[in-house]
């Protein structure tokens, strides 16, 4: 639930080639490599205070620095076993090094800019690996740390439990802190539990948002340095290099055009589950894009943290075996409805040539890093002929190839990684994402995964769903148990929501585990978050914030790791249990928990209104408690229709349509709630008409149909990335349910069966519009106390 309201996209030019690339490119310059068509061969313009700038200059020991790992002339050095490497500030067995604090100051100054001169950030080469150290009197803060992310995490540090105000994800207190800051009382140091924080589910630019600017990665880049994170996923623009590198396979530029999908659903095209859809997309678009893809890993470097780029594992067009004698290729079969693209065989002689060229061109925009994410075999695929321990070993000596050492991380999730996989690699240089540490019992990973370094993961948040919620109890007693283990192989954390952007509270403590010395308590630790959520303590706040700990973030594992999603939202049926085919069909929770929450909100004191973090979170917890009705409303309806009592059938779907049209405004009146800034988003990365409508179709269609009628309807995708939008249920979700509710009204009158609805077209024909509504706001409106009271008394008359 991105808010997509910044500054609209600007027009890039082509990406620069990196200095450190120069000599491969050459070479592959004078075997017809394209690497260099269009891309430029002098150094990027650096912004004022970006690593590279006549501001920053580039810290000793980065990548491309002169004496580097991976600059001209410097020899190649592995990182440390399992170890992360890479970034500046990381030594190479994880000791802090010499860095340059410039980029750390810059995002300070973006986060707190009224305040940021207040502190002074030093670079500390005696600290320990991720290790911060606070002191200061009032006005004046020291943070001393390892690298530059690790100062911000002591910032962090600072905000939260001395000067007692929450950067959030989203929203914030900071508008409540003293003009000046309060005093460090003792000094404090603390060292991060694990070296792995890893953060970004493989699906995040999709659901969270394809068409985002630099400036909006950029804040998020910042929230995770200030939460502790240390790696993060970089997809934006991956499709470069596929673009550029397959040119050289018999492969025109159109045809991977088309291959190529929108960037709504390239996430599923690089996990090799489909291809095309929602193309062709335009070659100046993915220049842009993987611009925009090199300036967040840049940016992350700059602080210390390692981008992690999408590797080569045998992707391929159709047809390539047959452009490429030789070459062996295996059909992959079907994905919820869509063919998935070719594997080729790692083990084949071709497939070095391929990974070679892939990563070539991938260096040369996104440069060098220590970690590449690749998942075989990502939910299905078909092994065929492909003995899947030599292809595993194929795949991770093509990786050390062009990056030595590097560490290949994959996701576990349902049977992957492969024991074959796990076989033919050095485990030592892998690490396992655990999507599902939270969601089953009875999980022995060490036993699993025969002691291969994995990192304890969550995704509790699936396609974007606007539902509050996580087993956070899970997690923290997991991480304290599974790192206590004898032959424990706990290595890092992960942090996996589909997407990004909701739960402020499940993101603040999820990364807290890997900071905290001792076992994290539940309870106070929510009453902690409470107290520093609006700036300052308030007994109503911790009331509220108790109720929802008690209720939707204390949910157990056994089956899932997310909460329920609405009905509203839920392709209409008298029967219907939940809008995504694949969530809870049932609630999870106490609903009352969260109505006697958002009571408890709305005492809040006025004073601590004003804050973007109290109105957030007002609406959220609005808005679910009345989405949680939706689960009173409809068995209600149901039973009127059966009875074929009209009159009590038209009374209820008239309280059911009143609920949605307050849900739709409750929604418009934060700006993490609007349909239209997603779309505008979308619109803006086109330049003539045509481009944009498909865009914008792309943008839409994942959050309705998301895919042909053969995935929304035989795969069940359909609303699996619903959310209680503004514009979204004016538009889908109330229609939707006025064309049932009309339809099962005549059927009473008449005394017949009900009309059937062809719902894919319905969904389809919404996808395909392009056109903004006659009087459409820009920006929120109303006012969210207003809109929240309406909701709590509404919820207490209908009882």
């Amino acid at each position: 639930m991105t808010n997509l309201r910044t500054a609209g996209r600007r027009r890039r030019p082509a990406p620069s080639l990196r200095p450190a690339a120069v000599a491969t490119l050459l070479a592959l310059l004078c075997a017809g490599s394209p690497a260099l068509a269009g891309v430029r061969t002098h150094p990027p313009t650096a912004a004022p205070g970006a690593p590279g700038s006549p501001e920053a200059p580039r810290a000793v020991g980065a990548p491309g620095a002169p004496g580097a790992p991976g600059a001209p002339g410097a020899p190649s050095t592995p990182s440390a076993p399992n170890a992360p490497g890479g970034p500046a500030g990381a030594g190479p067995h994880g000791a802090a090094a010499a860095f340059d604090a410039g980029p750390a100051r810059a995002a300070l100054k973006r986060l707190l800019p009224r305040h940021a001169a207040q502190f002074t950030l030093v670079p500390d080469a005696a600290a320990g690996a991720d290790t911060f150290t606070l002191s200061g009197r009032a006005g004046a803060i020291t943070v001393r740390g390892s690298t530059g992310a690790t100062l911000l995490t002591g910032v962090g540090w600072y905000l939260q439990h001395v000067a007692g105000v929450d950067i959030g994800w989203p929203g914030d207190s900071i508008g409540m802190l003293p003009a000046r800051l309060p005093a460090v009382p003792a000094p404090v140091t603390r060292s991060a539990l694990v070296p792995h924080r890893y953060a970004l589910n493989d699906t995040d630019d999709g659901y969270s948002g394809p068409y985002r600017t630099f400036e909006q990665h950029q804040r998020q880049i910042d929230l995770m340095a200030l939460h502790g994170i240390n790696e993060v996923f970089v997809q934006v623009g991956a499709e470069y290099p596929y673009y550029r590198a397959l040119q050289r396979f018999g492969y025109s530029a159109a045809e991977l055009r088309q291959w190529i999908p929108a960037p709504g659903h390239q996430s599923w095209w690089l996990l090799q589950n489909l291809s095309g859809f929602g193309g062709p997309v335009s070659e100046r678009l993915m220049r842009e894009r993987a611009e925009l893809g090199g300036r967040l890993a840049e940016q992350l470097r700059g602080l210390g943290m390692t981008p992690v780029l999408p590797g080569y594992f045998g992707t391929v067009p159709p047809g390539f075996a047959g452009r490429n004698p030789g070459a062996v290729t295996v059909p992959q079969g079907d994905w919820a409805g869509f063919e998935r693209p070719d594997w080729l065989d790692p083990s084949s002689a071709a497939f070095p040539k391929v990974a070679a060229a892939y990563y070539a061109e991938q260096r040369a925009v996104f440069g060098d890093s220590s970690m590449y994410r690749m998942s075989p075999l990502h939910e299905g695929g078909t092994v065929g002929t492909v003995d899947v321990r030599a292809a595993a070993g194929a795949v991770q000596s093509a990786l050390h190839a062009a990056h030595p050492g590097a560490v290949w991380a994959v996701l576990g999730w349902q049977d992957s990684p492969r024991k074959e996989l796990l076989a033919g690699v050095d485990t030592a240089k892998v690490l396992i994402l655990d999507g599902l540490s939270d969601r089953y019992n009875r999980l022995d990973r060490e036993t699993r995964w025969g002691g291969v370094p994995y990192a304890l993961g969550t995704i509790y948040n699936f396609g974007g769903h606007t539902t509050v919620g996580a087993n956070t109890s899970v997690w923290i007693d997991r991480f304290g148990a599974w790192r206590a283990k004898g032959n424990s192989a706990l290595s890092g954390t992960a942090y996996l929501p589909e997407a990004t952007g909701t739960n402020p509270a499940a993101f603040d403590l999820f990364t807290d585990l890997a900071w905290e010395p001792g076992p994290i308590d539940q309870k106070a630790w929510f009453a902690g978050f409470a107290a520093r959520r609006y700036g300052r303590p308030d007994a109503e706040a911790a009331a509220a914030w108790e109720e929802l700990r008690k209720g939707p973030y204390s949910t157990s594992s056994g089956l899932w790791s997310e909460s329920q999603d609405s009905l509203f939202t839920a392709r209409p049926s008298l029967t219907a249990a939940g809008a995504a085919y694949w969530s809870p069909r049932s609630m999870r929770y106490p609903a009352d928990s969260v109505r006697r929450a958002l009571d408890h909100l709305l005492k809040v004191d006025p004073r601590l209104r004003g804050s973007s973090a109290y109105r957030f979170d007002l609406v959220d917890t609005a808005r679910q408690a009345l989405a949680n009705h939706s689960r009173v409303l409809l068995p209600g309806i149901r039973a009127a229709y059966e009875a074929k009592d009209l009159v009590r059938f038209r009374s209820l779907t008239a309280a059911w349509q009143d609920a949605e049209r307050r849900l739709d405004a409750l929604a418009g009146s934060d700006p993490n709630f609007l349909l239209d800034d997603w779309l505008a988003a979308a619109r803006a990365a086109g330049r003539d008409r045509a481009e944009q409508d498909r865009y914008e179709y792309d943008a839409r269609s994942i959050l309705s149909v998301w895919g042909g009628r053969g995935t929304s309807e035989g795969g069940f995708l359909h609303d699996y990335a619903n959310r209680e939008w503004h514009g979204l249920v004016r538009e889908l979700y109330a229609p939707r349910w006025a064309a049932y509710f009309k339809a099962l009204d005549e059927a009473l009158v008449k005394g017949t069966a009900p009309a059937e609805i062809d719902w894919h077209a319905f969904e389809e024909a919404w996808a395909r519009r392009t056109t903004r509504e006659p009087g459409r706001t820009t920006g929120p409106s109303g006012d969210p106390h207003t809109l929240a009271t309406a909701v709590a008394e509404l919820l207490k008359a209908q009882g």
